[in-house]
């Protein structure tokens, strides 16, 4: 591999001038830097970019904080894919890091892309908390961006969708066509997103004076297995039901492969809807309804708003972002509906 110092002597030139080439610092001629960028091509050159990084204290790149356990299924596959694009379209990098599967490994994470010189730092986090975020975020001067956390002091640096409201709109719509006994499969309930939606169903009964079923709720934990398990679970149990809200699309496609073993109608007996809209959700048949996540816009809004702490410009203050129920054939009228009436209480 060759060095600095060959390059110099194949430009004619001292180190020093290629050095200051590199980095963009100091006069250069621009004659010079054609005779330094030639010779660093002929001799393939290749400078060391964390040297380079430390000289220029710019790297091009943003560092990506996601635990591993999070990375299977549809949703983060698309939040990693729009940050990728979006982050080629403005000419940087995109560093994904592993946060594995505690806090201070969450930390560990982080401080590896700041050490790296990252310009700015998006950060999904599964364990640290609210409090921990906001004491990094005032840390350190590179930019972060924290994904589906509501940050009590550092509001411009989170965005976050409305996992509860998501959640009572589907409970709701439900309820809005008759019916009353509707099971909820939980998603591992040490994550925040899991908790939001299970207590935006509970609101939603609540509001139209509907009793909290204990019996209805099972806990899952966001694979097709434990949708499965759920629907196992539930028939076993001899509680009636007339609907069932998965918290992600993988736990409800489990819980209609049960249904179906079951000789279980959908939606004629039992009417299903899942979180995250998955591609394959509308070549299932039935075609499953799903709440859809803004992701796409969640995504544009945090690589934008880096920018602009980094290179200047307006600072959106959008931090929630609001989900879509898509109602496709996995829902029907259950049996309290009335033409009369699409609140009916029972």
């Amino acid at each position: 591999m060759s060095t600095m110092q060959e390059v110099a002597k194949k430009a004619g030139v001292s180190k020093a001038t290629v050095s200051r080439v590199l980095s963009g610092k100091g006069y250069v001629s621009e004659a010079t830097k054609e005779q330094v960028y030639k010779a660093i091509e002929e001799a393939g050159y290749r400078p060391n970019l964390l040297a380079r990084n430390l000289a220029t204290n710019k790297s091009e790149c943003i560092g990506f904080v996601v635990t591993n356990t999070l990375y299977n299924g549809n949703y983060f596959s698309e939040i990693l894919s729009q940050a990728a694009k979006k982050l080629e379209n403005n000419g940087r990098q995109l560093v994904l890091v592993d946060g594995k599967h505690s806090a201070e490994e969450e930390r560990e994470a982080i401080q590896f892309l700041l050490d790296l010189r990252c310009d700015a730092i998006i950060i999904y986090p599964r364990f640290l908390t609210v409090d921990d975020m906001d004491l990094i975020i005032d840390k350190y001067k590179q930019p972060i961006m924290v994904v589906n956390r509501k940050l009590r002091k550092n509001g411009s640096h989170c965005i976050f969708s409305d996992h509860a409201g998501a959640s009572y709109n589907a409970t709701q719509y439900l309820i809005e066509r008759g019916h009353r006994d509707i099971a909820f499969i939980t998603g591992s309930l040490d994550s925040p997103t899991a908790i939001e939606r299970l207590s935006g169903y509970k609101s939603a009964l609540t509001a139209s004076s509907l009793p909290i079923q204990d019996t209805l709720i099972v806990q899952g934990k966001w694979t097709p297995a434990c949708g499965f398990a759920a629907v196992e679970s539930l028939l076993t149990g001899q509680v009636p039901f007339s609907a069932i809200i998965a918290s992600n699309d993988d736990m409800a496609i489990g819980a209609m492969k049960k249904l179906n073993e079951a000789k279980i109608k959908i939606p004629d007996e039992i009417s299903i809807i899942g979180f995250d809209n998955i591609p394959l959700g509308p070549f299932l048949s039935p075609s499953l309804s799903s709440i859809k996540d803004p992701v796409s816009s969640m995504i544009n809004e945090v690589i934008n708003r880096l920018i602009s702490m980094l290179d200047g410009g307006y600072l959106s203050n959008d931090n929630l972002f609001q989900s879509d129920l898509i109602v496709r054939d996995s829902v029907c009228y259950g049996p309290f509906w009335s033409h009369n009436s699409l609140s009916q209480k029972r």
